[in-house]
This record gives structure tokens, C-alpha cells and sequence, in this order.
């Protein structure tokens, strides 16, 4: 029988210690559970955020993927970042405020666009956006899926705010802990 009888227990604290790890750069298990994945907030009142499968805390070269709750009267703030992104409203209804002048000094007034469950909204390059839970009564519950991770965020205070004084958010709040836990390289 010699040592079989170890591999098993051994493999459980492998695949343990790998589920349990935050910043698991050297790749994911190729089946996971959703509800074993760290979901945490950021200190953004109303957010519940899962990355899925990420850049910087797992190792992904050209997709992201979230999965994000917004409690009733919660968004995210207005922002734009140099990917695309789409979305797919899992539950919940609100509302997808949208700026399609990005050539122009700011953002200028949105248009709005009613979401709901089941319905799939995706966002350009560098268009300025915000959503939000309009539903007083129930979470909205949305995947997100980017391109071009990690992603750096430009925040805006307004939608006139103009684009030069947006604020630079890298690496964005759930990509700050393992970004700083990334090894440096030497450079010559």
C-alpha cells in the first residue's frame, strides 16, 4: 500500500489552500464555487463584488470577470476605463446611465437606459457610465465581464466634470491587495 494513502489527503489541502487563497496568481482550478469565492465590498456602500476570475489576483491575460450585487438605491460611481465591458442582469432592475461624448471636454448629460433581469447591456471603450439600482425593493445582481484587464479607472465627481480632472483609480480597490503582493522584477 506504501504512501497512496497520503495523496488523497494531500491533494484536499492543495485544492484547499488554492480555493482559499486571494491572490491565486498562478492560475484558478478549473471548477470553483461561486459561493467559496472572497466577496467583499471595498468600502463602497451598497457593492458586493466577486472577481470571478481575474488579471492581477489570478493570472487571466486578456478577460475579466465579476460578479456584483448593488443593493437597492446603490451604483457604482460615473466612471470610464480604456476597455470594453459587458454586462448580463442576472436579477434585479435599474438604470444604465450611458455618455457617448467622450470626444468631447466632459461627459455631458447621459442617456438612460432601463435594465432588467435577463436583459445584457455592454459599454465602448472610454465611454463615461454609471449603474445604478433604481428598484427600492430588491438587489440587483449583475455579471461583468472586461476586456483588457486590469483595469484603471477614471472616476468623475459629475457629468461635467471635464475628462482631464477625472481621477485615476489604479489598480482599481479589488485588484489593490494582490497588486501589491506581486513580485518586482529587477531591472537592469
Amino acid at each position: 500500500m506504501g504512501y497512496q494513502w497520503l495523496i488523497f489527503p494531500i491533494a484536499l489541502l492543495f485544492a484547499a489552500t488554492a480555493e482559499s487563497s486571494h491572490c491565486a496568481t498562478d492560475g484558478v482550478p478549473i471548477v470553483r464555487n461561486i459561493s467559496a469565492i472572497e466577496e467583499d465590498s471595498y468600502g463602497v456602500p451598497g457593492l458586493s463584488h466577486i472577481t470571478i476570475a481575474g488579471s492581477v489576483m489570478h493570472g487571466f491575460k486578456e478577460v475579466e470577470v465579476w460578479l456584483q450585487t448593488i443593493a437597492p438605491g446603490a451604483g457604482t460611481p460615473i466612471h470610464r476605463h480604456s476597455c470594453e465591458e459587458i454586462f448580463v442582469v442576472l436579477k434585479g432592475s435599474g438604470t444604465l446611465n450611458l455618455a457617448y461624448t467622450s470626444h468631447l471636454k466632459y461627459p455631458g448629460t447621459p442617456q438612460e437606459f432601463r435594465i432588467f433581469a435577463n436583459s445584457t447591456f455592454h459599454i465602448p471603450v472610454n465611454d463615461v457610465h454609471q449603474v445604478l439600482n433604481t428598484n427600492e425593493h430588491e438587489d440587483m445582481q449583475i455579471l461583468v465581464v472586461i476586456s483588457r484587464p486590469p483595469v484603471k479607472v477614471y472616476i468623475y465627481d459629475d457629468w461635467f466634470m471635464p475628462h482631464t480632472a477625472a481621477k485615476l483609480k489604479f489598480p482599481f480597490l479589488w485588484d489593490e491587495k494582490c497588486y501589491q503582493e506581486l513580485p518586482v522584477k529587477d531591472e537592469l
